[in-house]
């Protein structure tokens, strides 16, 4: 099960006003809602497809769960794939020689899950593929994050959620001024008791002069 926002910034060739150089721009576009949504899901590997645009373009993500040290089992994307096709003219303007092109991640280990817990970022987490087309960098923004590739016990329902780090540190730069604030605001009270029953303790008595002729001045 896979819910998310996906941004992808894809640079491609254009020729320049002098008809000989090629200068490089930038198709930036977002996953569409309609797009067409396949999977394999096992017990070990899982991958999900989803293709749009008459199969212009075609984003793969491939799971992997595994045994790490001290046999905690966890789930992670282990590659990326987009296939993009630069004759696509809704992204692609005045692309030079367009063609259908492959960028793949390597060597990924992302989004290290516990086994039978669902991954949530609202956070931003990009990635970084390297294209067939003359090695360009594309780049895949993934938000608003939540997936569960394995453990799914009941359709449409994610596990227990496992928070990002980012979304995690986020919550804790939200609270901590309050929780300073409130711990600040104690020990101010306590500092103001402590001088109040101080000052109470060495405050000089009055004494009562012991001659009684002396109370007539009194």
């Amino acid at each position: 099960m896979v819910e998310f926002a996906v941004r992808f910034l894809v640079p491609y060739d254009v020729l320049a006003l002098n008809g000989i150089d090629l200068i490089t721009e930038q198709a930036a576009f977002t996953l569409p809602r309609g797009a067409e949504i396949e999977g394999k899901c096992g017990s070990t590997e899982s991958e999900i497809h989803i293709t749009w645009k008459n199969n212009a373009y075609t984003l793969r993500i491939y799971f992997t769960k595994e045994f790490r040290d001290k046999g905690i089992e966890v789930w992670k994307i282990t590659r990326v794939q987009f296939i993009y096709d630069t004759a696509e003219t809704s992204h692609f303007i005045n692309a030079y020689n367009p063609g259908r092109h492959t960028a793949s991640t390597h060597r990924l280990s992302a989004l290290v899950t516990p086994a039978g817990r669902s991954y949530v970022c609202a956070a931003q987490q990009t990635l970084k593929l390297i294209s067939t087309d003359h090695q360009k960098g594309v780049t895949i923004s993934m938000y608003d994050i939540q997936i569960q590739p394995f453990d799914i016990s009941s359709d449409f329902i994610f596990s227990e959620p496992y928070k990002c780090i980012t979304d995690q540190r986020e919550r804790l730069e939200e609270t901590l001024p309050l929780i300073l604030g409130v711990i600040l605001g104690l020990i101010i009270v306590i500092i103001l008791t402590i001088y109040h029953f101080h000052l109470k303790l060495t405050a000089v008595q009055p004494q009562l002069p012991r001659d009684r002729s002396m109370y007539k001045n009194m």
